[in-house]
């Protein structure tokens, strides 16, 4: 059958016709899970056994990120030892667009739910100072990320491999960083302040927006270490760019998003 490959994964046809995949599904189903898990946490342990979010949440995690993987491996691992990437770059970054596109709801909700507070009584009984140095410098760690992340492209793109895998390394590590900044602001605002999830309406707000942005900075970083990973082993070049191209897309919203946020909640709520 055209397109079908000897391990069973299946891509897009010299025919235009395109095959099926399993693993979008994986990681849908793995998401729903996640969410449902950390939603009764939040709210139904008077309802539900407290092993039902846990296993909910485990197993969903473990569905998302092998959906993840899978689906990573298929579009473009895979795709580019087997056949290069061909035609199908085009279809992968329209794709990683729509999938964005997509996102800003999940986003949303969240915001929505934040002016619905706001709306109330203000400020809440238990304000940290959420505008502090730890914020700016996390804000600064993730935009300088998405300088070097483009440059870093564009290094890619002129044939300069050394200067693209430092920028992409670089890349690298300010996620890393940040995502440590921001654990370390939690353990901040629950073991100083006493603010925690719990603290209102607020916290719920405040830790569901920043957390479900950690969430997304941590797959950035997974898909930036899988592309360092494949860099070192000389996998991408100026025609070969298609994994680059898509995370640099996804890498530039999660920023993107960091600094509404920002705005919205932490420079919003000082006011």
């Amino acid at each position: 059958m055209a397109g079908s490959t000897e391990t069973g994964t299946e891509h897009p046809a010299e025919d235009g016709h395109e095959h099926r995949s399993r693993w979008p599904l994986v990681a849908a189903l793995g998401a729903a899970s996640l969410y449902l898990g950390v939603g009764l946490v939040f709210v139904g342990l008077d309802l539900v056994p407290s092993v039902v979010p846990t296993v909910l949440g485990g197993a969903g995690a473990i569905g998302l990120l092998t959906g993840l993987a899978g689906w990573a491996n298929e579009a473009f691992i895979a795709e580019y030892l087997q056949r290069g990437e061909g035609k199908a770059a085009e279809l992968y970054t329209t794709t990683m667009i729509l999938f964005l596109v997509s996102d800003v709801a999940t986003f949303a909700a969240g915001f929505v739910y934040y002016a619905v507070i706001r709306a109330g009584s203000w400020p809440p009984a238990h304000l940290p100072p959420l505008l502090g140095s730890l914020v700016v410098i996390n804000t600064a760690l993730l935009l300088t990320s998405s300088v070097t992340l483009h440059y870093g492209h564009e290094a890619l793109e002129d044939g300069n491999r050394e200067r693209f895998l430092g920028l992409l390394g670089v890349t690298l590590a300010l996620g890393v960083v940040f995502l440590a900044g921001q654990v370390y602001e939690y353990y901040e605002f629950v073991s100083v302040e006493g603010f925690g999830i719990g603290s209102g309406a607020f916290g719920s707000a405040f830790y569901g927006l920043t957390g479900l942005h950690g969430l997304h900075v941590a797959l950035g970083v997974l898909l930036l270490g899988i592309a360092f990973g494949r860099a070192l082993r000389g996998h991408y070049t100026p025609e070969r760019d298609t994994a680059i191209r898509t995370t640099s897309l996804y890498w530039h919203f999660v920023d993107l998003v960091w600094v509404f946020l920002v705005v919205v909640l932490y420079v919003g709520a000082a006011l």
